[in-house]
């Protein structure tokens, strides 16, 4: 783990969200939990422990660096809870966040998640700052609920047009997962392939827990179409991909983010090649000295690499403190004007919020994987 003096010098990198550091050490210190919550057991563990490691990065930096709000210096406290992608479990974290008077939550990462705690802690008056994707999670209009990711919107409808465009493709089959995000990202490709020409032949459905898709796949098989779009999570895409070669159906695989990420290959082997695509909201991390030095500290620091969210996780935090700032409050009910009218550059993209306080600019960066790992796809066709 690099010391205070490393991350000192290495997090300069972040300076669209440099904050006021302590000046003179009288200023009284005052303990601000913020809550983390995300799958950190279960098939999408990797994701959840990703998001705690961006976030871990973006609350040891500024820690070390020791903001001042109010006239007292802010020490961070991770309050990390483990929803496990589930609905019901999300609204016991939630209530657990209520009671402990946290000044935000960061998460969740799942829509099915994210739509119903949305209303307990915008009740509650907490800020939550999510990359859930459904549009259905900003729809509300709930003053305390932030998009930090793309939405279904934007990255089904890319999907949609990429597989028109680029892999001048005539016919998909549609699986999803029915997951809030599953279904979401899945109706929104599906608007957008039609209305580029694709015929949409099959829509199929199954769970975020199944591991056979046999039945399903020898049924699109005879449908013979040019790919499959599967909306889930990385965790039945790569089995679903393996599947796939063995029963000899040669079509492409897409999907959303939930299976943009090196665990996709892990579970899917050799046959995550190629012939799979999927997008990322932000922009490619190795092409900004911001991202390329992100990714430096983070491997140097867990030994792995970063996967789709770590980067808005570690922003996240970073805009919500230059927001307490602004507002020279650590209360949501202070600081959340100041949040909604950021205009700042993170690591992972340019936060601007629109009137629903989704993200009013976000790239998204299309991907295909090359030996187990996704490698972004040069979109000049």
């Amino acid at each position: 783990m690099a010391n205070v003096r490393h991350f000192r010098t290495k997090f300069v990198f972040a300076a669209g969200l440099a904050l006021t550091p302590l000046l003179g050490f009288a200023a009284e210190e005052m303990t601000v939990k913020i809550g983390l919550t995300g799958p950190l057991t279960g098939p999408q563990a990797a994701i959840g422990k990703d998001h705690e490691n961006g976030l871990r990065m973006a609350m040891d930096r500024l820690n070390a660096q020791g903001i001042v709000v109010g006239g007292k210096k802010v020490r961070f406290e991770m309050m990390s809870e483990d929803d496990g992608a589930d609905p019901r479990t999300g609204m016991t974290v939630a209530q657990r966040f209520v009671d402990a008077n946290v000044k935000a939550v960061i998460g969740p990462y799942n829509s099915g998640v994210a739509i119903p705690i949305s209303k307990l802690l915008n009740d509650a008056g907490i800020v939550m700052a999510t990359v859930a994707s459904n549009p259905k999670v900003t729809q509300n209009g709930y003053p305390y609920v932030f998009r930090i990711g793309a939405s279904d919107t934007q990255l089904g409808t890319k999907m949609g047009v990429f597989a028109a465009k680029n892999l001048k493709a005539k016919s998909f089959a549609i699986i999803d997962d029915r997951t809030a995000y599953g279904q979401g990202v899945a109706d929104e490709f599906i608007k957008a392939a039609k209305a580029n020409g694709i015929q949409i032949v099959a829509r199929e459905f199954t769970t975020d827990k199944s591991t056979d898709f046999s039945a399903i796949l020898t049924s699109i098989k005879a449908a013979k179409p040019d790919g499959i779009f599967y909306g889930g999570y990385y965790s039945q895409g790569g089995p679903m991909r393996r599947q796939m070669a063995r029963l000899g159906l040669k079509a492409y695989l897409l999907g959303g983010d939930g299976i943009c990420n090196e665990e996709l290959a892990k579970l899917g082997g050799t046959t995550v090649d190629g012939g799979v695509y999927c997008p990322q909201g932000g922009p490619v991390l190795e092409q900004t000295s911001e991202g390329k030095q992100f990714t430096t500290e983070y491997k140097k620091r867990f030994s792995i690499e970063p996967l789709v969210y770590g980067a808005s996780m570690y922003d996240g935090l970073n805009i919500i403190a230059k927001a307490m700032q602004k507002a020279n409050s650590v209360e949501p009910k202070q600081y959340r004007a100041a949040l909604a009218a950021s205009n700042q550059q993170g690591v992972a993209g340019t936060y601007q919020f629109d009137d629903k306080r989704d993200l009013k600019n976000s790239p998204i960066t299309v991907y295909s994987f090359k030996n187990g790992q996704p490698v972004p796809v040069a979109e000049g066709k």
